[in-house]
């Protein structure tokens, strides 16, 4: 048994291009962190979070970051603090997959 929560939650996530898979890796009363596995030419949409601070670290691949009207790639490691209200996604414009943590806190 292993302490680490990320190798259990995503080892099996495979998506197909143009799908996006996702794994809880902690969820408590004040923290959510999630794992998103982009397949090749998927993408979560732009979206925001006006009363938690959501911070993307990119564990693999080259996502294509989306903050307000900036998009720019980034190879792993790569941490990305997306502030309370601020627009903020991803694409996969790779052949490769893309592994991304979210970490969001507080929980709205």
């Amino acid at each position: 048994m292993t302490i680490d929560q990320y190798a259990d939650a995503v080892d099996d996530l495979r998506p197909d291009p143009g799908a996006v898979e996702t794994a809880e890796l902690v969820v408590t009363d004040d923290v959510l962190v999630k794992a998103f596995v982009l397949g090749p030419d998927s993408g979560i949409d732009p979206h925001e979070h006006g009363d938690a601070t959501n911070v993307f670290h990119v564990i693999e691949g080259e996502p294509t970051v989306v903050r307000g009207d900036d998009a720019e790639s980034l190879a792993a490691p790569a941490v990305v603090p997306n502030e309370r209200g601020v627009v903020h996604g991803l694409r996969n414009e790779t052949d490769e997959l893309a592994v991304v943590t979210a970490s969001l806190c507080p929980l709205p």
